[in-house]
């Protein structure tokens, strides 16, 4: 019986690795995709109400198609524009630089550099062009993953409490709890901060006569859908901007808005206003939320942003549990 046992126990452990495996490259995609039919649930609730859960989820899949295919495209062509002009700049730089005439054989130890560097700036641009076609693949997954989790919602919550071991459906309710608490916290200060950034790019863009109001206020419109993305973030947009300034003269005018854009689209909102809204949702420490944040941004990636705030409150939930039963 034994044998057994073990034979089918490495049967499973080899079953897993390979199911790891499969799913790996493609768990942030699978992992955002359940945040967002998270967020959207209750829209759905009220679409079930009117229609199917697998019509609702159609209905949403198709906005959210829409709107991912305009941030793609805008995506390709900010991150090539940027990459393009960073390459010619860095091109510029480097024929200016070998016409000086340097002391101390300078001239020959900047040539042996260049000609090192410049084939690494072309791998590099390659490798965006390739990588371009892994981000689709990934789009494909989250899309019929984010169909999944809304079509088949209510049966995922009843699995899940399912799971909970039984004697302890208390202490699993309370984590289960706080996790959705966290999660609508998390939630609620990205919506609401992504529409702050996105005014304050529309008015920085017009007041700094970057471009005309309406113009602003697709740029502004952007800056919120990017927001949502982690890593890109708003930054990608006055970037663009600063460059556009830099290069037309305007020196003043490009610093001035690098420092509005920093300081009142990203990164600077994204660590001081987000733990502060998000504490105050989820009735969490500031510093706990920011660490959270970090934290788990360093250890899972851009997963971690979400992942470590929740994995904290859970911390703080066990805790108080722990003290409770102590307390008897």
């Amino acid at each position: 019986m034994k044998t057994e046992e073990v034979i089918w126990g490495a049967v499973a452990l080899i079953i897993l690795y390979l199911a790891w495996k499969t799913i790996g490259p493609l768990l942030s995609a699978i992992f955002f995709a359940g945040v967002l039919a998270y967020a959207v649930l209750p829209l759905h609730r009220r679409l079930i109400q009117k229609t199917t859960p697998k019509n609702s989820a159609l209905l949403l899949i198709a906005f959210v198609i829409g709107i991912s295919a305009l941030i793609t495209a805008e995506l390709v062509l900010i991150i090539k524009n940027l990459i393009i002009s960073f390459y010619e700049d860095i091109m510029t730089f480097v024929s200016w630089s070998l016409e000086l005439e340097l002391p101390f054989g300078t001239h020959d130890v900047l040539q042996k550099l260049y000609s090192q560097i410049t084939p690494k700036l072309t791998e590099y641009v390659q490798n965006y062009a390739f990588s371009v076609p892994k981000y689709l693949l990934q789009l494909v997954v989250f899309l019929a993953t984010f169909y999944a989790f809304l079509s088949n919602s209510e049966e995922i919550k009843q699995q899940i409490h399912a799971l909970i071991p039984g004697g302890h459906e208390d202490l699993g309710k309370k984590l289960l709890k706080r996790a959705d608490v966290t999660l609508q916290a998390l939630i609620r200060a990205w919506l609401l901060l992504n529409i702050a950034k996105g005014i304050f790019m529309t008015l920085g863009f017009w007041v700094f006569g970057i471009t005309d109001f309406s113009t602003a206020l697709l740029l502004g419109l952007l800056t919120m859908l990017f927001s949502f993305i982690p890593l890109f973030e708003g930054w990608m947009i006055w970037l663009v901007g600063a460059l556009y300034l830099f290069k037309s003269g305007m020196l003043l005018k490009g610093i001035v808005l690098s420092i509005y854009g920093a300081v009142l689209v990203s990164p600077l909102p994204d660590f001081t206003i987000r733990p502060r809204l998000v504490a105050k949702e989820a009735k969490l420490d500031e510093t706990m939320v920011l660490v959270g944040m970090i934290g788990g941004a360093w250890s899972f990636g851009i997963k971690g942003l979400i992942i470590g705030p929740i994995v904290l409150n859970l911390v703080v939930a066990l805790l108080k549990e722990w003290k409770r039963l102590k307390a008897l």
